[in-house]
């Protein structure tokens, strides 16, 4: 099954909606056919990405609509996947081992060699700190450009805006949250919690 994506929608600074794809729609649709004359805007919740709605029809049409797009399966399931994955070669297989060779200086030699566990389990190590420094900074660099587009979109005219900005880019929890501090509720606590990962 296709991942169902969360969203919220704006009507002005208010929060509108908030759930799936089909049931912001659907109330985005309520909205504009009860006279909401306010600007509205869709965010994807994961990355602020800003989105289109295809309102044409009822209300329940569109629901449909997007109801139908989430329950599409992703393209290449977990058969298609298998058959495409590379044989297994040496190593421990139960416990997701591969054997592969390394190429590494006398020196490094030497170093993996004076490490306690082996040279394996240092290597092992070492690959998971460096992937674990990535994903700490990829999270971060993806909550400061999420809380940039939200904050562009919704608080580019409010005060403090420059100033929460530059805290988000800085890592300041607490600078952020004074800036943003007397921005319309639903506009602060939605950037709040886009940019949480940033402080990390």
């Amino acid at each position: 099954m296709a991942a169902i994506s969360i969203c919220t929608a704006f009507a002005g600074t208010r929060r509108l909606a908030r759930g799936t794809r089909a049931e912001v729609a659907r109330a985005v649709k309520a909205a504009l056919e009860q006279g909401e004359n306010t600007s509205i805007l869709v965010f994807d919740d994961r990355e602020a990405r800003q989105l289109e709605f295809d309102l044409r029809g009822t209300a329940e049409d569109v629901a449909a609509r997007y109801a139908e797009a989430e329950a599409e399966p992703d393209a290449g399931g977990p058969e298609e996947q298998a058959s495409t994955a590379p044989p297994r070669g040496r190593g421990r297989p139960k416990l997701g081992v591969v054997a592969r060779e390394v190429t590494l200086l006398p020196r490094h030699w030497d170093w993996l060699a004076a490490q306690p566990g082996g040279a394996s389990v240092v290597l092992r190590r070492l690959v998971d700190a460096a992937r674990h420094a990535g994903e700490v900074k990829d999270r971060v660099r993806a909550a400061q450009e999420a809380g940039h587009r939200f904050m562009t979109a919704l608080a580019g005219d409010l005060r403090g805006y420059e100033d929460a900005l530059r805290a988000l880019y800085a890592g300041d929890r607490a600078g952020f949250a004074a800036a943003s501090g007397a921005w319309p509720d639903d506009v602060r606590d939605y950037a709040r919690a886009l940019v949480e990962g940033a402080f990390a």
